[in-house]
């Protein structure tokens, strides 16, 4: 994905700041829950967002870690913990990830590795007319037919040598 971060659209996390170090609640070395995000910003044409979170230091192809759509436009945050279902929050839908599972798979690098994580949020103009068997490959076609602007959030992790 090359979508560019947006000035005024803005995605943050209270669990760790922009380019910082994700904590490991948030991880394969810990709880491996999704981390809470609240954003700001959007354009007030937004009918639906999309987020997508994926490791951008994985050699080949992009790794997902979490790729969900249709979050409701009077949404402006994720609480920690959203629960791997299909369908959440009011027509929220979550799709399978790199690991083939439903909903949020945290950071798991190999150890002594630094990885970058990016958050991407993006409004839509749309909500997509997809459900819960849609590959990711289906999802990141329909979000970039309908993509209004983009919010970027990135973490970091690095999981100590064993």
């Amino acid at each position: 994905m090359s979508w560019e971060q947006a000035e005024t659209f803005i995605l943050q996390s209270e669990a760790f700041p922009p380019g910082g170090s994700m904590p490991p609640r948030y991880t394969c070395d810990g709880e491996n829950e999704s981390p809470p995000l609240l954003w700001s910003g959007s354009p007030s044409t937004t009918e639906a967002f999309a987020l997508l979170v994926n490791d951008v230091d994985v050699p080949g192809a992009s790794f997902i870690h979490w790729l969900l759509f249709n979050i409701p436009a009077d949404i402006n945050r994720l609480p920690a913990s959203v629960p791997r279902l299909e369908y959440f929050e009011v027509g929220t839908v979550q799709v399978r990830n790199s690991t083939g599972r439903i909903g949020y798979d945290g950071p798991c690098p190999p150890p002594g590795e630094l990885h970058h994580y990016r958050f991407t949020l993006v409004a839509l103009d749309a909500p997509l007319a997809l459900g819960a068997l849609a590959s990711a490959q289906q999802v990141l076609d329909a979000i970039r037919a309908h993509t209004l602007d983009t919010a970027v959030l990135v973490g970091t992790y690095e999981r100590p040598h064993l």
